[in-house]
């Protein structure tokens, strides 16, 4: 199992929640089995995203279009604020 990690700022949480649900680069068709969304209990305005995929390709293809579709875009990320820190990650147990 990979995981792509991806950790940001953001400027609302319900604002990017909404964006998060818009799922503008198709997580399903995209590999993701399943998602996990975190917030640190000391800071409101940061989300930690965890990304389940079977195989690291399709991972950094994944984050390849985050960063062509998503990210560059105001309208497609209406709430980030900076730009996001991301790493894919084996399952080592």
């Amino acid at each position: 199992m990979f995981t792509l990690q991806i950790e940001h700022s953001i400027k609302d949480f319900d604002m990017w929640k909404a964006a998060f649900d818009r799922d503008p680069v198709n997580r399903a068709a995209s590999g993701v089995e399943s998602h996990r969304i975190g917030r640190p209990v000391d800071d409101a305005h940061y989300v930690v995203v965890e990304l389940e995929f079977a195989a690291p390709e399709q991972a950094e293809q994944l984050l390849a279009n985050l960063k062509a579709k998503v990210w560059n875009s105001p309208l497609a990320a209406p709430s980030l604020a900076g730009a996001p820190q991301t790493r894919i990650i084996e399952s080592a147990g």
